[in-house]
This record gives structure tokens, C-alpha cells and sequence, in this order.
């Protein structure tokens, strides 16, 4: 098909208007789904295979560098089918670096909550991952997740800054209301909720 402005704009990779929207951003909103954590692993998205047998009842989760999962939100298409064999998927968490413009870290909590969206379009069972920039991303950054929800959160980068750290977590808890909270990285002390620690570093130690 010859790519025309009508088409285009019927074509929902391009308008991206497909799912519900929440805020003042009208970011797309993932549905709270209820989800069996019970004896759930984790591997990483650069550990996830075509026909991987081994690993279907794990879950998978992308906190890793964010150039390793670009092309899960610009062609998503073609990792659906080997993601789909997974037990549950926890969205990409895109950075929000205090050195990027706001538009950018705007972008970025869309894109996390789009590709979350979307997935749960294909039935997939999906967690969206939460993370915070300074306290101005705090008008954007937890919109596009039901209250109550499981969620994700990575401690990767947390440990030299905790006072900025537990500002977000603390706005996450007031905001979300998360039923669970599954936390790589070993949780701070003050951190309230129902926090469950996940690592999925022992997939590549062979379980070690």
C-alpha cells in the first residue's frame, strides 16, 4: 500500500491513539490485571529466545540499557512472538535523566505505558514498570497505570541519591496504590508496601 496522509492516519502504529488515556498528556493507560506471582522467576529482555521452552513460565523485564529494547515500541509487531510465550511482561523502562528536555522524558512514559497497552491488546499479561526523574516528572510520570496495580521497580542507579529516590517512591505509593510491589535490587529500608525483591541474575549463573 502507497503510504498516503489518509491511510497514515488510519494506521494505529502511526497515530498511536488506540487505548484509553489518562492525564493531562493523555498517556495511554495499562489495565489492572490480576496476576499470579506465585514461584514467578524473571530473566531479562536480552535473555529472551524464539522458542524458548526453558523459560515459559518465567517473567520478563527490561531493566537494562535502553538502546537493547528500542524496537519493542517502533515495531512491536515483530517481538510479539516471542514475547507472547512468556508468563507475564513487565513494560520497558525507558530513563528519565535529568539531562533530557521534558518532552523527551514525557515521550518516554508514554512509550513504557503504550507498549504496556498494547501488549494487554495481544492478552498478555502485563506489570508496568514505574520509575521518576526530579520531581517536575512527578505531573507525568505514575499517569497511564490503574490504582492498585502490581508494579515494577528497579534500583539500578538508586543507591548514590536515596533522598531523591524515596521522594518519587513515596509519590508513587500516594499516587498508585500498588497492590505489590516487585523491586529489583535490594529495597531500602524506609520503603513502605508490599515489596517482593526479584533478581534475575541467577538465569545467567545456571540458577546459582
Amino acid at each position: 500500500m502507497i503510504n498516503t496522509s489518509i491511510n497514515m492516519r488510519e494506521n494505529p502504529l502511526f497515530t498511536r491513539n488506540s487505548f484509553l488515556k489518562s492525564g493531562y498528556y493523555e498517556i495511554p493507560v495499562i489495565k489492572k490485571q490480576e496476576i499470579d506471582l506465585t514461584s514467578l522467576k524473571f530473566i531479562t529482555y536480552a535473555d529472551t529466545k524464539c522458542n524458548d521452552t526453558n523459560n515459559k513460565d518465567c517473567g520478563v523485564v527490561f531493566f537494562i540499557d535502553d538502546w537493547r529494547f528500542y524496537g519493542i515500541f517502533d515495531k512491536p509487531e515483530r517481538t510479539l512472538p516471542k514475547l507472547k510465550q512468556y508468563r507475564v511482561l513487565c513494560t520497558p523502562e525507558y530513563s528519565l535523566y535529568a539531562d533530557l528536555p521534558v518532552w523527551r522524558q514525557i515521550e518516554h512514559v508514554a512509550k513504557n505505558r503504550w507498549v504496556g497497552a498494547y501488549w494487554q491488546s495481544k492478552g498478555l499479561k502485563v506489570i508496568p514498570s514505574v520509575n521518576w526523574g526530579l520531581t517536575q516528572t512527578f505531573d507525568f510520570c505514575f499517569d497511564g497505570i490503574e490504582k492498585g496495580s502490581t508494579v515494577a521497580v528497579g534500583m539500578v542507579g538508586c543507591k548514590s541519591d536515596k533522598i531523591s529516590f524515596m521522594k518519587g517512591y513515596n509519590e508513587m505509593l500516594s499516587q498508585i496504590e500498588p497492590e505489590t510491589i516487585l523491586c529489583y535490587g535490594t529495597p531500602f529500608k524506609e520503603m513502605n508496601g508490599n515489596i517482593i525483591k526479584i533478581d534475575y541474575w541467577h538465569k545467567r549463573n545456571g540458577g546459582k
